[in-house]
């Protein structure tokens, strides 16, 4: 689906980190001083662009509304966004690091090219009070599952020490290969909790993805339970359709955000839906079902 010119794509800023280095010297507020005064605060919460699809909003007002509405801040946005986000209280929830959902690091040819990209966004996210830096494990093309692991797991043992001394998160995104992104490799929570097993860094985890491990795995909140050590990060979204979730969908997001309040989850959870209704309202409204 086209997304409107007002609304920067998800996967957009995913590459882009050419201008990470110049914001080194800016001050931020840390996690605990965005404006969640409106949510209960169990579970912090946060966003992609993506939902104010269908809106005229432009970047300051969506975060005006992402404040007002007491989330804490915006996943992969760019450099260029972060002094907006700043003047709302808002932080870069997680930042872009140079890999991609097609070229990622299970690909030893691409880890030339990612490893100074990542080395980058890890010192601009940490500048910036940014808790994670995502990572895309790539393509399988070609690869085994196996071979693919062991890539991974070469890649971020190069980069895990600077991650542990920055005190920033690297974030593995579980991404569904059934659906949307046929051919990527990590997709399973059973793989990429292996990749953490073996890089072993309390600063390497997995982005989980509520939308795409209900289409590959179910059984999501058992998964979580088990795994929340391995879990730095959470996306949603409702299922079928990747639109907000209501009771027309499969997925119950009021018990799903009490199973991870009770594990006493210290990320946060943002929402990458798009909205079928009224964008502010709905956003609102999934607010409130996670707000637990």
């Amino acid at each position: 689906m086209k997304q409107p010119r007002a609304v920067i794509s998800r996967r957009h800023f995913v590459t882009h980190v050419s201008a990470l280095g110049a914001l080194s010297t800016m001050g931020w507020p840390q996690l605990s001083h965005a404006d969640d005064s409106k949510r209960k605060g169990k579970i912090r919460q946060g966003l992609c662009r993506g939902v104010f699809s269908g809106t005229k909003l432009d970047l300051d007002e969506q975060c005006r509304e992402a404040a007002r509405l007491g989330c804490v801040g915006i996943d992969l946005v760019g450099p260029e966004t972060f002094s907006t986000l700043k003047k709302y209280g808002l932080i870069p929830t997680m930042v872009p690091g140079g890999s991609g959902i097609k070229k990622g690091i299970n690909d030893p040819a691409n880890h030339g090219e990612m490893l100074p990209k990542m080395t980058e966004a890890l010192k601009a996210a940490a500048a910036a009070g940014a808790p994670n830096v995502i990572v895309l494990a790539g393509d399988r093309a070609g690869f085994t599952d196996a071979q693919s692991l062991d890539n991974c797991v070469t890649f971020l043992n190069q980069i895990k020490a600077q991650a542990e001394d920055l005190g920033v998160t690297l974030c593995m995104e579980l991404l569904n290969s059934k659906v949307n992104h046929p051919g990527y490799v990590c997709d399973s929570t059973k793989w990429g909790v292996e990749v953490c097993r073996r890089v072993n860094s309390p600063r390497v985890k997995l982005l989980y993805d509520i939308y795409h491990m209900q289409i590959m795995e179910g059984d999501v909140i058992r998964t979580i339970r088990e795994n929340i050590k391995f879990i730095g990060h959470f996306h949603t979204a409702g299922n079928p359709g990747r639109r907000e979730f209501d009771d027309t969908q499969e997925l119950n997001y009021t018990g799903i955000c009490k199973a991870i309040a009770a594990l006493d989850f210290q990320g946060v959870l943002s929402h990458e839906y798009t909205p079928t209704k009224d964008a502010i309202a709905t956003l609102e409204k999934m607010l409130k079902i996670c707000d637990v």
